[in-house]
């Protein structure tokens, strides 16, 4: 008789994911058959009869749902790197019921008391630290979504956690769609005029690619990017601000409408279970574990920028005025990126196109994994045993220096129209530690980075290569856990701590004796010059405040709409004027931005009272290098340290313990000051 995963490839966890035979009539029987199997096994964790033990309460309530949060995190990754209608409405039809049984597991009255029972045995008390912490964590978590309401209040939050599903997933949906009608098509070389050649280049072969004469430009981020910062023509820049301003705005896609729901139905969440707000309840168990506390860290922050912030604004204006002279123009957003390049290479002498051609992506990958080789004793090596959702989709393994196979990941970097945009790691399997052995975890990295040109390898900015080793440090926390817990494992930590291996894996790109491993010129094999390397460590602080500000920002506006600020009744209008105070030009009256901001609107979580995290691990990754620099860059006392104190626990321990514990005190906000050059 065949097997379930011979009948339904999402049937059965594989650690060979199937692509290829994955369809989309398979995900809703697969799902399907999942949740009831699901359901069944936690219905038969709250009838055991047997005194309560870890393995027949906390374990199997893990165990419960594996298979089916694989079938998921396939369908959810699927949907998300090559959408196409048949599979958005087939993970669109399965959402609200996996999100109704996941929101009614806390609320199980036999479950939470089996738990609690167990809470109250000799063996609870005698458990080791990590599963102590999961199990003390459990019960938080199971009253933090609703496990001590009444029967009306347990059904209200199960009727909000299916909206915020169905609501979250049909943002995300409205931005992908949109993004994919806008297309600027230029028919001349005269209309190309201050794009650089690799721009240039990129927009014929996606006019070629389409059947299209002539140059072809998109909303994707690195098009989109090489308009508003070289492009002279300031009609066409303005063009693609508006596009991009809007979208996720007209009918038929209304994401504005949708925000309005998805805030109030998190501050409605947020006091049904006791919080004052939605920031509160979401940050109880993160570093900031407050509204309050987060909002203080980015007024402090702001108050350490605003007045770099202004004189940068201020020269900025004085530089565009200085070339234009009487014709010159108060600054409008589509003039920032543009005239802050100018200036940046007038000051510094620095053009960053200058540098892609050391940083093509084969040799920054391999670079980087000769990097995490010196570091944490660890090999990444490229695998042939994997189907892929995509030709360009590579495959890789990590091993131990015992040749434990640690993890493996997939790899998709270049922009598709059917896949959304951004860059992001995610895993599809936890592995670690356990009496059979170790076994390894499955993740994977996407990005939307420059592609490939004309025969040559894709040659990225320096931008692009920091993003390329910022998802890897979230790869590394995933694959390197060795925790005993799945819940407690890889990236499961509180979301203003997640940010931190990631974060400091970026610093390596503004090393010398680092860049030397993988900064070489792609046909000569010459490293970076010494003059060109020099030009852009002087220029990494140009702007900081304003960089620094327009993230203030974002975390600035997510914490008032998730605080409870009256923002009421025009949404548009209330975001325009909060984000204007940290714009250096004046915001459009038809503003927006939040109609796109797939951080906070785009899961029923996700950044949301989360967005501050960036500047929070930011100071933390900040003073973590510093005990890399003062060792060596290359340190593996340091690098064993932080694999071990960091990269392997996980969840496992308080984030505070653990950084303490790398660093031998608190983190330092000073750090993160010095490097943007805002001590003064």
């Amino acid at each position: 008789m065949p097997t379930p995963s011979a009948i339904n490839p999402l049937r059965a966890i594989q650690y060979q994911i199937p692509f290829r035979s994955i369809r989309a009539e398979h995900i809703e029987p697969a799902v399907t058959a999942l949740l009831a199997e699901a359901k069944a096994a936690i219905d038969a964790i709250a009838a055991e009869t047997a005194a309560p033990t870890y393995a027949n309460t906390l374990a199997a309530l893990e165990d419960a749902t594996e298979t089916l949060e694989f079938a998921m995190g396939v369908a959810g990754h699927l949907e998300s790197v090559v959408t196409e209608p048949a599979l958005r409405a087939a993970y669109n039809a399965v959402q609200p019921p996996v999100a109704e049984f996941v929101s009614a597991i806390p609320m199980n009255a036999a479950l939470y008391r089996r738990i609690r029972q167990f809470a109250e045995t000799a063996e609870a008390k005698a458990l080791s630290p990590v599963k102590s912490r999961f199990l003390k964590k459990t019960l938080d978590d199971f009253r933090r979504h609703g496990a001590e309401l009444d029967e009306a209040g347990k059904k209200r939050l199960a009727e909000i956690n299916v909206k915020l599903t169905t609501l979250t997933t049909e943002f995300a949906q409205h931005v992908l769609d949109h993004l994919k009608e806008f297309e600027w098509v230029a028919t001349e070389a005269a209309a190309l005029a201050g794009l650089p050649p690799s721009a240039i280049a990129a927009a014929r072969q996606n006019a070629e690619a389409k059947g299209m004469a002539g140059w072809r430009f998109t909303l994707q981020q690195p098009s989109l990017l090489a308009v508003m910062t070289y492009l002279d023509d300031r009609a066409t820049r303005e063009r693609f601000y508006r596009a991009q301003n809007q979208v996720g705005v007209p009918a038929p896609y209304g994401n504005f409408a949708l925000i309005e729901q998805i805030v109030a139905l998190r501050a409605e969440k947020a006091a049904l279970l006791g919080y004052g707000s939605f920031a509160d309840l979401v940050l109880d168990d993160r570093m900031a574990h407050t509204g309050r506390r987060a909002t203080e860290f980015l007024r402090e922050l702001e108050g350490r920028s605003r007045a770099a912030f202004e004189r940068e604004t201020g020269a900025l204006q004085a530089f565009r005025d200085s070339i234009e002279g009487e014709k010159s123009q108060p600054l409008a957003p589509w003039d920032v990126a543009y005239y802050a390049e100018k200036l940046r290479k007038a000051e510094f002498d620095f053009d960053e196109e200058a540098l892609r051609p050391y940083f093509p992506l084969p040799q920054v990958i391999q670079g980087m994994f000769e990097l995490v080789e010196r570091l944490y004793g660890i090999r990444v090596r490229a695998a042939e045993n994997a189907e892929v959702w995509d030709p360009a989709v590579a495959f890789y393994e990590i091993r131990d220096e015992d040749e434990t196979l640690l993890g493996s990941f997939y790899t998709d970097w270049f922009p598709r129209e059917n896949k959304r945009g951004g860059a992001w790691m995610n895993h599809f399997l936890t592995g670690g530690p356990s009496p059979e052995g170790f076994h390894p975890h499955l993740g994977l990295m996407c990005g939307n980075m420059t592609p490939p040109i004309s025969g040559q390898p894709a040659l990225l900015t320096h931008r692009e290569a920091e993003t390329v080793f910022h998802e890897f440090g979230h790869l590394l926390h995933h694959c390197l856990s060795k925790v005993e817990v799945r819940s407690l494992a890889g990236t499961s930590v509180a979301w203003d701590f997640v940010e931190l291996p990631s974060q400091i894996m970026e610093n390596w790109c503004w090393e010398r004796e680092s860049l030397d491993l993988f900064a070489r010129h792609f046909e000569t094999g010459d490293r970076l010059p010494e003059e060109l390397f020099e030009k852009m460590r002087r220029a990494r602080t140009f702007r900081a405040a304003s960089f620094q500000m327009r993230q203030l920002g974002f975390g600035t506006i997510d914490l008032l709409l998730h605080t409870g600020a009256a923002w009421q009744p025009d949404l548009r209008h209330w975001a325009g004027e909060t984000m204007g105070r940290y714009s250096p030009a004046p915001l459009p009256e038809d503003f927006g931005m939040l109609a796109s901001f797939l951080h906070l609107f785009s899961d029923p979580v996700g950044y949301a009272a989360g967005y501050y995290s960036y500047k929070w691990a930011e100071v933390l990754d900040a003073d973590a290098f510093r005990r890399f620099r003062m060792a060596g860059v290359f340190s593996r006392e340091v690098g064993q340290e932080f694999r071990f104190w960091i990269l392997e626990k996980g969840n496992s321990e308080d984030p505070a313990v653990l950084f303490r514990s790398f660093m031998g005190r608190d983190p330092e906000i000073s750090a993160l000051l010095e490097r943007l050059g805002l001590t003064a």
